[in-house]
């Protein structure tokens, strides 16, 4: 399995736009109406994906990739780190991913069809785990940042 998909966002870019379809940068969240495409265990799954899409019509594809970046990771530790009962192993395991900072993580396409998303998602190892460690983070009370308004005061 890979550990930077970055290869692969950029050739997903280059296919969707020899195919003479549209890009529109953005996240489909769950909470949309959406079908996951199930992955056969080939590399090339989203070129079939981006065929199909193109083949119902689709206006654009959504695309949507996470770089881990420094920021992101020093404040899971620092979440983790302030959480009310801190766990080392999680702590460990946040402070090995400092090893795929730059690294695309997630690739998620999508497509709209008659008010339904098709996803299509493309993650590697670390970024599983890290999303694990994210909700931990959220799970254990970890440090909350608040930025405090001005405005609000007035």
């Amino acid at each position: 399995m890979q550990d930077d998909l970055s290869t692969v966002k950029d050739d997903m870019v280059a296919f969707i736009e020899g195919h003479g379809m549209k890009r529109f940068h953005g996240y489909v969240t769950e909470e949309i109406d959406s079908v996951m495409w199930r992955q056969p265990e080939h590399g090339d799954e989203w070129k079939d994906f981006v065929e199909l899409a193109k083949a119902a019509a689709a206006p654009f594809l959504t695309m949507n990739e996470v770089t881990l970046s420094r920021t992101d990771l020093d404040t899971l530790i620092t979440r983790l780190k302030n959480a009310t009962f801190p766990e080392d192993d999680d702590i460990e395991d946040a402070q090995f991913l400092k090893t795929y900072v730059g690294k695309t993580g997630f690739v998620q396409l999508g497509w709209p069809f008659q008010g339904v998303m098709f996803l299509y998602e493309l993650s590697t190892e670390w970024y599983e785990r890290y999303q694990r460690l994210l909700d931990v983070a959220e799970g254990m009370g970890g440090l909350v940042i608040d930025e405090h308004d001005e405005d609000e005061e007035h």
